[in-house]
């Protein structure tokens, strides 16, 4: 039966609306359920790189050669499809210009595959200076050759991801977020299948990689594909340049842009600092921050990709108390999860690389290189998280210069403190505790001032984030959180003992158990909210 065109309307706006608060969980907790299965197949990822090529110069050449591939999406397509797409494409949906929505998107999307593909062009072709003389100057002339081959691979990943990545915004946007959870998994799948298929089959050893992800970009875009049939997605070969959606997501790209730019500039500077010291630190360090990242995925990431459709709706409808509102209950919950997550990962960082890395060509001295770079960069999930929400509300107004501007400010920061750091901290001449923890810990320094700077900025801006509330949620946080941390080091001897697969877990049950009771002790009002919320999913599960 054929909708009449007030139907589609009243539908549109609906499917646009701001959600509640519960139905912001129940959106985060599938996005969560995603991120987790990612997670998870991204450690079953690494673990089967780590067994199979260790932390060897193969695999640091994979590792920077990746870098490249990662920092054209980030720069051209992931600023832009955070910052700009979605808050813009949001509020013509909002507004039942259903048809000027999907212009801009087929505009944008068609732009953008231009683009990206010439830059991945021009790379492909400058990949030796950009290899020998800027990301991995230390790395011996052979492995330097191997890192250009694998680049030149891995550069056809960026274009995929880009038309992939605005489908998960024009699927979000419409409240959408299943499939656009489930691709990083995908992702991971393909990369999978290039160590343990494409690899020994072919007999192409670290090629497989690189082929896996490409593999893994394709499989990301193909499974939201069923989501675009739904939501009616019209493809149309369209340049409109001139359109006014396309240049306000110009407008607001350009600082993010810039933003992305420096960041992914702190990546390369990393990377190249690593290739100049023992081999195996770019391997630390890149595996130390992949742990980080599953934590902060988990907690933050999904929290923020299933409230920024809302955030931008209730900006689009100049709802600024429920915006107040809405940040402030989000702001408590990643805090609530990311205090004891901080605390758990440093704690018990030796035990969680064990169990992810250690097996096959991966040694213990390897465990106890990546132990070291994670435990300075585990002090900073806290600020990463919090980085994560607030950026997500200053877009959804229309703001990306603020949360650039600050962004830009850290990093300088964090490369500074990065050339002066490795000369200070760790033996130059160690593996297990090399020099590039300096570069863990200005990370975390330069992330933790770039949070605080953005708390006191979008304060005022929507008018304070419940002060005393927020206040005592994040005490009862710390004191829950200090006493399973006392509890964690306490029973550090038994989880040797307790072995290497059974002791982490076993540990990390053990501190979730003793945090929760505790804030459960403490009164915590984010302890009674999911509680409720996994009693709520676990009756929706039964029907």
């Amino acid at each position: 039966m054929e909708q009449s065109p007030e139907n589609i309307h009243q539908k549109d706006q609906h499917d646009v609306s701001a959600l509640s608060g519960k139905q912001i969980a129940h959106a985060a907790g599938l996005v969560v359920i995603g991120f987790i299965l990612s997670r998870l197949l991204g450690l079953i990822r690494e673990a089967v790189i780590g067994g199979i090529f260790g932390a060897s110069s193969d695999y640091e050449a994979y590792a920077v050669a990746l870098q490249v591939p990662d920092t054209i999406y980030y720069v051209i397509a992931g600023g832009a499809i955070g910052s700009a797409f979605i808050p813009v494409f949001t509020e013509y949906l909002s507004k039942g210009k259903k048809g000027e929505a999907w212009k801009v998107a087929n505009a944008v999307t068609n732009l953008f595959f231009v683009i990206l593909a010439l830059v991945a062009a021009l790379c492909a072709a400058l990949a030796r200076p950009i290899v020998t003389s800027i990301l991995a100057p230390g790395f011996a002339p052979e492995v330097q050759d191997l890192t250009i081959r694998l680049m030149r691979i891995m550069l056809l990943s960026p274009v995929i991801f880009g038309i992939s990545g605005l489908q998960m915004g024009m699927l979000n946007a419409h409240q959408r977020f299943l499939l656009p959870a489930l691709a990083p998994s995908m992702y991971n799948i393909g990369i999978i299948l290039g160590a343990v298929v494409l690899a020994p089959v072919f007999g192409i050893g670290v090629f497989g990689l690189a082929w896996g992800v490409v593999l893994g970009a394709a499989l990301h875009m193909i499974v939201q594909w069923p989501g675009l049939k739904i939501i009616q997605m019209p493809y149309r070969l369209i340049f409109d340049v001139k359109h006014a959606g396309v240049r306000e997501i110009t407008r607001l790209m350009a600082p993010r842009v810039l933003g992305q730019a420096v960041v992914q500039v702190n990546f390369w500077v990393n990377k190249s600092l690593a290739s100049t010291m023992l081999e195996g630190s770019v391997a630390a360090v890149q595996r130390a921050w992949y742990l980080l990242m599953l934590p902060q995925g988990v907690i933050a990431q999904s929290v923020a990709t299933a409230v920024f459709p809302t955030f931008s709706a209730q900006v689009a409808q100049g709802k600024t108390d429920d915006l107040k509102e809405t940040l402030g209950q989000v702001l408590r919950a990643v805090l609530f999860l990311s205090i004891p997550a901080t605390v758990g990962l440093v704690v018990l960082r030796l035990p969680i690389v064990r169990l992810m890395y250690e097996r096959g060509a991966f040694t213990p001295a390897d465990s106890q290189a990546v132990a070291w770079a994670l435990l300075f960069y585990g002090l900073g999930l806290v600020a990463h998280s919090l980085v994560e929400i607030i950026t997500r509300t200053f877009y959804a107004m229309h703001d990306t210069r603020t949360p650039v501007g600050v962004g830009a400010v850290a990093m300088a920061l964090n490369i500074a403190l990065s050339l002066v750091l490795i000369h200070i901290m760790g033996d130059p001449q160690s593996i297990t505790r090399g020099a590039f923890a300096g570069l863990a810990l200005a990370n975390t320094l330069a992330t933790t001032l770039e949070g605080v700077m953005l708390l006191l900025l979008i304060r005022p801006r929507v008018g304070g984030l419940g002060g005393k509330r927020t206040l005592s949620s994040l005490l009862k946080a710390g004191i829950a959180s200090a006493g399973m941390g006392l509890v964690l080091w306490a029973i550090m001897p038994l989880i040797a003992r307790w072995g290497q697969y059974f002791g982490p877990l076993t540990a990390v049950a053990i501190g979730g158990a003793v945090f929760y009771g505790l804030a459960w002790l403490l009164r915590s009002e984010e302890v009674r909210i999911f509680t409720e919320l996994a009693l709520s999913w676990l009756k929706r599960s039964r029907r």
